[in-house]
């Protein structure tokens, strides 16, 4: 059974995690892990990318769906909420507040010149968020031909700006690995039955 933690702690983590992380759900992704699985120990570094997969694959934002997750294993329903809501408020107030002075805000030359700054430093942020992952993984040479297929084909799409949309990555992943699950299954059944047809 998880451990019950405090509501306002968890409010409070994620309140940090979306006050401070520039660059969207990607660049979110180094502020939780370090947060929630690093300092607080709620979540493995291997739930994390599970997280980060069943996010890409489902509809939302990555950093809402890990906080309704990690709410919801810390403290139910009520912690999702409460977790969800401590993510989504700093980026609510900031939008709401830009969106009222836009116009003014990006006539400033500094403000142009602070954004241009802000893009190069969540690249980078995005880049070893990316890397960390790719070293928690599985490495099996299925894993291996799929990420070299995905990077070879994500490149060539870019390059020659083809209409393709990076989702059918995920599903053709999704339905090579569950292909892959169930041979495992069968052979294992196979070899079960061998087993107890040998005795």
């Amino acid at each position: 059974m998880t451990k019950k933690h405090s509501l306002w702690e968890l409010f409070i983590t994620y309140l940090k995690i979306g006050l401070f992380t520039f660059g969207g759900g990607y660049a979110m992704i180094a502020l939780i892990e370090d947060e929630v699985s690093t300092k607080k120990k709620w979540i493995s570094k291997e739930e994390l990318a599970d997280i980060v997969t069943i996010a890409e694959s489902t509809p939302g934002p990555i950093a809402i769906n890990s906080a309704t997750y990690v709410g919801y294993k810390m403290n139910g329903v009520i912690g999702s909420v409460v977790a969800t809501a401590g993510v989504v408020i700093p980026s609510f107030v900031i939008i709401y507040t830009i969106s009222m002075f836009f116009d003014l805000f990006m006539s400033f030359e500094i403000v142009e010149y602070a954004f241009h700054g802000i893009k190069c430093a969540v690249g980078l942020i995005i880049l070893r968020t990316g890397w960390k992952m790719i070293k928690s993984f599985k490495r099996t040479p299925l894993h291996w031909i799929l990420f070299a297929v995905s990077i070879i084909g994500i490149t060539l799409i870019n390059l020659f700006a083809l209409k393709f949309s990076s989702v059918y990555f995920v599903l053709v992943g999704a339905v090579i690995g569950l292909f892959v699950y169930l041979l495992d299954r069968n052979k294992e059944k196979v070899d079960s039955e061998k087993g107890g047809a040998g005795k």
